[in-house]
């Protein structure tokens, strides 16, 4: 067991290496060139539409449910110990970089969300699509559509399931003094009572529970900001300045070079918004709308509000306060640095957002896996999926995952293959149903 959970080890470095994050980011700044900088300037539009509803055409849900499901599944604990991560190992101006990858990749996002509503079909369980569609209909390449949902499917039970449970329960259980079995066991029937109605009981919910989360979360980094007003100057700088110069070691901070600012930058980016992963395609698949432009731009507004929102709010709080500075872990990082300001309510408020953030992965996931599971197995599949899926969650709260999350990066990473080879392949088919939109 030891040789194969270094084996896993081994293949998820070499997978999320260098090539990996250039293919990715390479990508999003084509596609950003390629539409012509479309992100920036339609934005104030995909904002709007956000809240457009289109009666009576195809889909299952809304655009604002679809935006909720996907950012249900982004919104995590990579937006709170990922930009930890990122400040730790790769100093403050890893955020520039972060940010960098968030603004190409809302091209990669609005690209996806293009394929997948221009290539779904009717099913069984309602609107069904993502990149095994177009990848089989659109590049005539099923083998890989048949791959894509194979590692999707096995990736959710990892990084959409088990990681997500434990790291609840660990928090429960450090914060409350909660028994891990007790999350566990309080995790799997909130799972199930979501996920059992399918897409429009996981839209309905993650309509109400994402906009609350995110929300609370912003509020409590505002707080904390508005206090340490005078520090934010000096946090930008920092970011800004540590973006193209190696940041000396100090106090208990160990230092980093450029080169490592520009990684783990890059890397916490991308699996915060998991821009180019393929994941967000499936939820927009289901959206209710007559045009593949529309939901692509409230698509692209979930990097915007992963990554330049949530995870911004998250890096400066963390800048702010000292400590970074003082060789504090990952792991802890954020909740010290609320709790600077706002003392034991901030560690609390930590919890309680890490708590929902991971939940809201678990229903955002449970519904890619679902749709995965069905494009391999057929319909009678999702019934025996979903049943399994539940008890994943009781299992992930008690287990030490080490080697699940190493799995689960490994298959996000080989998602990602596939994903981006259809986008930069039907690259021509996207800048036309922009060009004809936007003309329109």
């Amino acid at each position: 067991m030891q040789a194969i959970e270094s084996s896993i080890s081994t293949l998820s470095s070499w997978v999320w290496g260098p090539p990996m994050l250039f293919f990715l980011v390479g990508t999003g700044l084509y596609l950003t060139i390629l539409l012509k900088g479309m992100q920036f300037r339609a934005l104030p539009h995909a904002l709007k539409l956000i809240f457009h509803k289109d009666q009576g055409h195809a889909g299952d849900i809304s655009h604002f449910a679809a935006l909720m499901t996907a950012l249900a599944a982004t919104v995590g604990i990579g937006n709170i110990v990922g930009v930890a991560t990122a400040i730790t190992l790769g100093g403050p101006g890893a955020v520039f970089w972060m940010w960098m990858t968030g603004l190409v990749g809302m091209a990669t996002k609005y690209a996806e969300a293009v394929l997948a509503v221009k290539y779904r079909e009717h099913g069984e369980h309602g609107m069904r699509g993502g990149p095994m569609y177009y990848l089989a209909k659109g590049c005539k390449l099923p083998a890989l559509g048949w791959l894509f949902a194979l590692f999707t499917t096995l990736a959710t039970f990892g990084i959409g399931n088990m990681t997500q449970a434990n790291a609840v329960a660990g928090i429960f259980e450090s914060a409350f003094h909660i028994e891990p079995w007790v999350t566990g066991v309080t995790l799997t029937l909130l799972t199930g009572l979501v996920i059992l109605g399918g897409i429009r009981s996981i839209g309905r919910f993650t309509s109400i529970l994402v906009p609350f989360m995110i929300l609370g979360y912003i509020a409590a980094a505002l707080l904390v900001l508005a206090i340490n007003a005078d520090e934010i100057p000096h946090a930008l700088s920092l970011i800004f300045h540590h973006a193209f110069n190696p940041i000396a070691a100090g106090g208990g901070f160990a230092g980093a070079a450029v080169a490592a600012a520009i990684r783990y930058g890059v890397a916490r980016g991308v699996f915060s918004n998991e821009s180019g992963l393929g994941s967000a395609p499936i939820a927009a698949a289901a959206a209710r709308t007559n045009d593949p432009v529309k939901q692509a731009l409230v698509s692209m507004t979930q990097t915007f509000i992963d990554t330049l929102l949530v995870c911004s709010m998250t890096a400066l709080v963390i800048l702010t306060a000292t400590p970074w500075t003082e060789g504090v872990g990952a792991a802890q990082l954020t909740s010290l640095s609320f709790a600077e300001t706002l003392g034991p309510a901030g560690e609390i408020i930590v919890a309680i957002a890490t708590a929902l953030f991971a939940y809201s992965t678990l229903l955002g996931w449970s519904y890619y896996g679902e749709k995965a599971v069905e494009y391999l197995a057929g319909t009678r599949a999702i019934r025996i999926y979903r049943v399994v899926f539940v008890t994943a969650v009781i299992v992930g709260a008690m287990m030490k995952l080490e080697f699940v999350w190493n799995f689960s990066d490994l298959m996000n990473g080989l998602m990602a293959i596939p994903n981006l080879i259809a986008l930069l392949m039907l690259s021509k088919i996207i800048k036309q149903e922009t060009d004809r939109y936007f003309s329109e």
